[in-house]
């Protein structure tokens, strides 16, 4: 984490009990702490490796690994996270075994064949979901976007970086607010600093705030502009599809110096949906204010007689584009839920198999057979 407090080596000193220097730390996660005695500690958790995690606890930066116990039950801590810390000043280790209650969490849909969802990143109070200039302005990719960061309970604002590289960064301004709602649209310029004070309201003492966007949209330019120095590797963009080149590789926190978080991500050109049915209805709350009136109740807004989104878009009040992208996003989401109900089964199936198993290698143990 970058911010006054030195991350700890090899030292044996213990972490203090003192929460002051946590971001973001409150009664609630207080009282869920209050049932740890002993050599337990509260931490953040600021960066991400593959067995490591980099914790702020009380007093310094520390390395801490994943207790067995966790990864068995399939929770994995992630950037952002408050957790228990047991701590052996003894022998200088320290591990995470526990992970006190997420307020808020920003999830994608997981890889692989078995559906379910990742967390990405914990405890965020606000999204900005970062565009800019040029071709990797989709419209399509930040109704995307917005109906991730719905879902997760933080509050979205759109940032559109590079505005020193347009024509007419107003009228893209109004193209963006014509989807996005009553969500902000905040131009600026992350390289010039042109417009930066108007994230100011966002970045309250505490408070948290994370960075989304595909690569090359200037997240890192961003992050150094707002610290004041460069703790970001930024990199250019290839000039025959204007995509950016990857410069940030792991999720890592930021302390701002009047004490809100920033969390940088990794560039995201297509984030997968994972949970994200709520979401898609604050995303398209046109269409979904239209569906009241539609004369079915499970109207798919497609073909059916009587419905009112059909109507509202060949009246011009909804685009057709519009129609039609939530109607991907939707399709999506129930084919992700699908994959994720047969994936259920399949780890059922497993598990009971591996009963059966063990049952009969205790029968032919004990000659039960």
């Amino acid at each position: 984490m970058n911010n006054h407090s030195e991350t700890e080596g090899s030292g044996h000193n213990s972490v203090h009990s003192d929460t002051d220097n946590i971001p973001g730390w409150n009664e609630e996660l207080e009282l869920a702490f209050s049932f740890y005695k002993g050599p337990y500690v509260p931490g953040r958790v600021t960066s991400r490796h593959k067995t490591v995690c980099e914790v702020l606890a009380p007093g310094a930066v520390v390395q801490a690994g994943i207790s067995g116990a966790l990864q068995k039950i399939g929770k994995q801590p992630v950037v952002g996270d408050f957790v228990v810390l047991l701590d052996q000043p003894e022998t200088g280790s320290r591990m995470i075994v526990n992970i006190l209650p997420r307020r808020t969490c920003l999830s994608r849909g997981a890889a692989g064949d078995g559906g379910g969802e990742q967390v990405i990143a914990a405890n965020l109070d606000t999204i900005f979901i970062v565009t800019a200039t040029g071709k990797d302005l989709n419209l399509r990719r930040l109704e995307r976007y917005l109906t991730v960061v719905y879902s997760s309970g933080a509050n979205p604002v759109i940032l559109l970086n590079k505005i020193d590289l347009a024509d007419d960064p107003t009228r893209l301004v109004e193209k963006i607010q014509s989807i996005a709602g009553t969500v902000p649209v905040i131009p600026l310029s992350a390289l010039s600093k042109t417009g930066l004070d108007a994230l100011s309201p966002h970045f309250n003492p505490g408070e948290t705030v994370a960075l989304v966007g595909s690569s090359g949209v200037g997240k890192s330019t961003l992050i150094n502009s707002l610290l004041g120095e460069t703790v970001q590797r930024t990199g250019g963009i290839r000039e025959d599809d204007e995509k950016g080149r990857h410069t940030t590789t792991v999720r890592q926190m930021f302390l701002l110096p009047n004490g809100a978080v920033l969390i940088d991500n990794p560039g995201i050109r297509e984030i997968q949906l994972g949970d994200s049915a709520e979401g898609i209805e604050k995303a398209f709350s046109e269409i979904v204010d239209a569906a009241s009136n539609c004369k079915f109740k499970d109207c798919t807004h497609r073909d059916e007689p009587g419905c009112a989104v059909l109507k509202a878009v060949k009246d011009g009040i909804i685009p057709e584009e519009r129609l039609a992208s939530y109607h991907r996003l939707t399709d999506e989401l129930a084919f992700q839920s699908r994959k994720s109900e047969i994936g259920l089964k399949r780890l059922e199936k497993e598990r009971f198999k591996k009963i059966a198993v063990d049952i009969k290698k205790y029968k032919k143990s004990t000659g039960k057979l």
